[in-house]
């Protein structure tokens, strides 16, 4: 399971992946416990070429409905930067046919909530609601991907949204750390731009410019639609096809994404924070959906063996053997082009040079001498718990459909634990060989004032 989806990330992968916002209204609770899907998801495209990906879930009575736009941070121009994040403030403030507040008037008034995040690689919106609802739910959600009227008053509101979340993030160490990692990681790539945008591009942005854009980019052949709850696919099928399906549009004109530059000889950045304690960060690329995805599993169980929890490598050596941080964790993120293994850690200003050596000779150590298999086992473990909690709802089973069918392929999600549990300890030694070099690596230091 592509990571970002499969396990919902800390602060810091947010920063990393995502830019989004919600709306709910005493949205339903899902399952007690988690359980694997009695079905399977039915893949169909419509004649107009939105992909429909349903499954029967009956945990409870609710329905997820969820447009996956194939469109987000890595389609824009450097002189967009920042447009499908806003396109995701705006699609749920009115169409001609629904005034600004109505939509989310509506959605509390079936007892649903709403979501919406944007990527790199897509856009995201999804409407939980009652099963009962389910076709308003549909007619809204087909009524804003291609209808969005972007009130003026609205646009021009939603600025100061925005500008308070690059604020959080600036003033967030953790995320504000993830962003800059990324900008290293990814210089001169769209990985390594701003999901925000710029606050002097923001400030600039016109509805004709947020609208042209809109309408090159929301048309039936970027669309999936994932649909999860308790109706069957041949129930949800008629429904699909009298909203989604009536959809026109010009012939997709996305052009492939330019290849991510290798990040040879890493790059060193020391930033002043206002923090008392300091923060270290090192990224490596690693694979990717489409790029060496055959690599994706290994380089999780990796992950997750570094710097997952107290009993990881990272934890044992810097914090309770050598006492070096206070906190370090490893994370994975996969997008469809590049992967992102990342090591952070807060600390003492002091002990900087000391965590990052540790931290490079904890690596070696994995590249040289392999993890032993109960530290394999224990990660697969953990990855299907993680696994299983991500998929006991119905939105959280829609989110990993939805992420696999516009970042991979929905196959692939769904041999993901079939083939973690076959990884060898042979594989992780060698994923660490192949990604995670001392040459090729990212660096960013946070340090507190006057401690340079």
């Amino acid at each position: 399971m592509i990571r970002v989806a499969a396990r919902w990330p800390s602060a810091l992968l947010l920063a990393l992946a995502l830019g989004g916002c919600a709306a709910s209204a005493s949205a339903p609770a899902g399952p007690p416990a988690a359980r694997a899907p009695r079905s399977v998801p039915t893949r169909e495209v419509l004649p107009n070429g939105v992909v429909l990906v349903a499954q029967e879930h009956r945990a409870a009575d609710v329905v997820a409905l969820q447009l996956w736009m194939k469109v987000g941070g890595r389609d824009e121009k450097p002189d967009e930067v920042g447009l499908s994040h806003y396109l995701e403030h705006m699609l749920f403030k009115g169409t001609p046919t629904r005034p600004p507040g109505s939509i989310d008037r509506l959605i509390e008034g079936f007892g649903g909530s709403s979501n919406a995040f944007t990527s790199y690689d897509f856009t995201h919106y999804d409407v939980v609601v009652p099963a009962a609802h389910v076709r308003p739910a549909l007619e809204l959600l087909a009524d804003i991907a291609v209808n969005a009227a972007f009130p003026p008053a609205e646009l021009e509101s939603e600025k100061k949204v925005v500008f308070e979340e690059m604020s959080l993030v600036q003033d967030d160490p953790e995320k504000f750390l993830g962003r800059r990692l990324s900008e290293d990681a990814y210089h001169a790539h769209p990985y390594g731009r701003p999901i925000l945008g710029t606050r002097e591009f923001v400030q600039a942005l016109t509805r004709d410019r947020l609208a042209a854009y809109y309408k090159k980019h929301y048309i039936p052949q970027n669309m999936v639609l994932v649909v999860i709850g308790p109706l069957t696919p041949a129930q949800v099928r008629p429904l699909a096809a009298a909203t989604f399906g009536r959809l026109t549009g010009p012939p997709s004109t996305r052009p492939p994404a330019p290849a991510v530059p290798r990040l040879t000889g890493g790059g060193h950045d020391d930033v002043s924070r206002p923090e008392q304690q300091a923060y270290l960060g090192l990224a490596w690329q690693a694979a990717a959906s489409r790029v060496a995805s055959e690599d994706i599993t290994a380089v999780d169980l990796l992950t997750y063996i570094l710097g997952d929890g107290p009993s990881s490598r990272l934890n044992q050596v810097l914090r309770e053997e050598k006492g070096l941080v206070q906190s370090i964790e490893a994370s994975y993120i996969t997008r469809e082009l590049s992967g992102l293994v990342s090591v952070t850690a807060r600390l003492e200003a002091k002990n900087l040079a000391a965590a990052e050596a540790a931290i490079l000779d904890v690596i070696r150590r994995v590249r040289a001498e392999g993890v032993t298999e109960a530290e394999r086992q224990r990660a697969i473990v953990t990855a299907e718990s993680a696994y299983a909690f991500d998929i006991e709802t119905a939105e959280g089973l829609g989110k990993s459909y939805g992420q696999a069918e516009t970042t991979w392929t929905l196959d692939d999600e769904l041999q993901y634990l079939d083939r973690l549990r076959q990884v060898t300890a042979a594989q992780i030694q060698a994923a660490a060989r192949k990604y995670l070099g001392d040459a090729d690596v990212a660096r960013v230091r946070f340090l507190p004032a006057g401690s340079r």
